[in-house]
């Protein structure tokens, strides 16, 4: 297949896959607040840098998210933050279903405005040191995929890691891009060792670069029947029922198309890529002290080294610790060291199988009118700081024989219930009850703090 520039100017998206969870980011990524959603690394999250390493190659007009139906507006509000409007651009998924499912749902959505566009496709919650060369190589990737490849990114190992799959890459096609011998699950230590030392072998780093036409004919030769199921939901319905959706096969993008495709090539690439897929991978990525430290929150280290500790809200004291992870967030501290810290999914699944909140939800919990935030929590009553973004409005309910009380701490509240419509202001409070619920509405133009108490 010759390589070719082609003089008509292709219109290049990105697809930012945002479906993961982050279990072994624990206990600051959770089900309800992602890893992608998290603020680990100075002040953007990990889907905000995402999309601001794509300028200027990309336009950011062009980003399309697909993420779960439950962090749709928290995604919305992180693009928001760095100025790209969300709307009509994020893709939700009722329910994660791999990341074949989720790059075709891209492919279908993509197609029905560009029959010529050209998809990159990167996980919203990945990190790269270089963006100059992952910029060029960038380029590279755009250049063959309008050619008819598609390109996957191979990061070049600098140590054997056993975190990661590998792709051995056989003979150049062209600028650098090799044909893809084959893809190789995780390997054992002495395995990736063998492979580092072979120099043909690369990190599987699950980006791609491809024409959305080109993509559409390989799901047709090799997925025809998830094409079908695929291509029914979307034509049919505007949102996408979740019974439905569930009923599509949990199925990898590399096993369902890279591992079948004739039409692939691996960009060997030295970006200074890094997953984040584990407290050790974000410790290996993050710059340390002169005790080889990586420190964030308010700490006292003392013959403390080689430790990543990070607070939320309270004090930490260490002493005399090496090789450890301290991860204090408001109802959870994590302790490992370091090596054995990505068992924490196993941690996770423990939570969950309890029933316990943890695992799910932290305190601090984000909707689209605001935050709640919980600061107390006993069998009989619980306390809850609410901060309510302005001319947002939710529903108050109270279930069975509990009672609201809401005390405005800052601004002005517009109750409205069966019965009256009243204005609160600082220090004036209402008691909502079952019997009669209530809209509660922020009318002024800065946010309102409510302070709620349940009992």
């Amino acid at each position: 297949m010759p390589v070719h520039k082609t003089n008509k100017k292709t219109s290049v998206y990105a697809v930012l896959l945002a479906g993961g969870t982050g279990t072994r980011l624990w206990p600051v990524s959770r089900e309800l607040y992602p890893k992608q959603l998290v603020k680990f690394i100075g002040a953007d999250s990990l889907v905000q840098s995402t999309i601001k390493r794509l300028k200027p190659v990309l336009d950011t007009e062009n980003v399309r998210i697909v993420c779960g139906e439950e962090h749709f507006h928290e995604t919305a509000r992180h693009m928001a933050e760095i100025g790209v409007q969300a709307k009509g651009k994020i893709i939700c998924e009722p329910c994660g279903r791999n990341t074949a499912p989720a790059i075709l749902l891209a492919v279908l959505n993509i197609l029905k405005i560009d029959s010529d566009a050209v998809l990159c496709v990167f996980p919203a919650d990945h990190v790269i040191r270089d963006v100059e060369k992952f910029h060029k190589k960038l380029k590279t990737a755009i250049n063959l995929a309008e050619a008819g490849y598609i390109v996957t990114f191979g990061i070049k190992p600098h140590y054997p890691e056993t975190g990661y799959g590998y792709i051995e890459g056989s003979k150049e096609i062209f600028d650098e891009a090799l044909a893809i011998k084959r893809f190789v699950e995780k390997p054992d230590k002495a395995t990736a060792t063998k492979y580092v030392k072979a120099g043909n072998f690369y990190w599987n780093s699950g980006m791609f670069t491809f024409k959305a036409s080109v993509m559409l004919d390989e799901f047709k030769t090799f997925q025809p029947k998830l094409l079908k199921k695929m291509e029914e939901l979307v034509s049919t319905e505007d949102q996408i029922i979740k019974e439905r959706y569930q009923q599509l096969p949990d199925v990898a993008f590399d096993y369902a198309i890279m591992e079948k495709t004739e039409k692939g090539v691996v960009l060997p690439s030295d970006f200074g890529w890094s997953d984040i897929g584990s407290w050790k991978s974000l410790y290996d990525f993050l710059p340390k002290d002169e005790n080889n430290n990586v420190i964030d929150g308010d700490v006292i280290a003392k013959n403390t080294k080689n430790c990543f500790i990070m607070g939320h809200e309270r004090l930490i004291a260490t002493n005399h610790l090496d090789n450890m992870v301290i991860i204090e967030t408001p109802d959870s501290v994590f302790v490992s060291d370091i090596v054995n810290s990505r068992n924490v999914k196993s941690i996770v699944a423990q939570l969950k199988e309890k029933g316990r909140k943890e695992y799910h939800e932290h305190k601090t919990v984000h909707h689209p009118w605001g935050i709640l935030t919980v600061l107390e929590e006993k069998n009989d009553y619980i306390v809850a700081k609410l901060i309510v973004y302005p001319g947002s409005t939710f529903q108050i309910k109270v279930d069975g024989s509990m009672f609201k009380h809401l005390i405005v701490i800052k601004g002005r509240a517009k109750i409205k219930s069966a019965k009256q419509t009243m204005l609160l202001n600082k220090g004036e409070s209402i008691v909502i009850s079952e019997n009669d619920p209530a809209e509660l509405e922020n009318p002024g133009n800065e946010p309102l703090f409510i302070i709620q108490v349940r009992y």
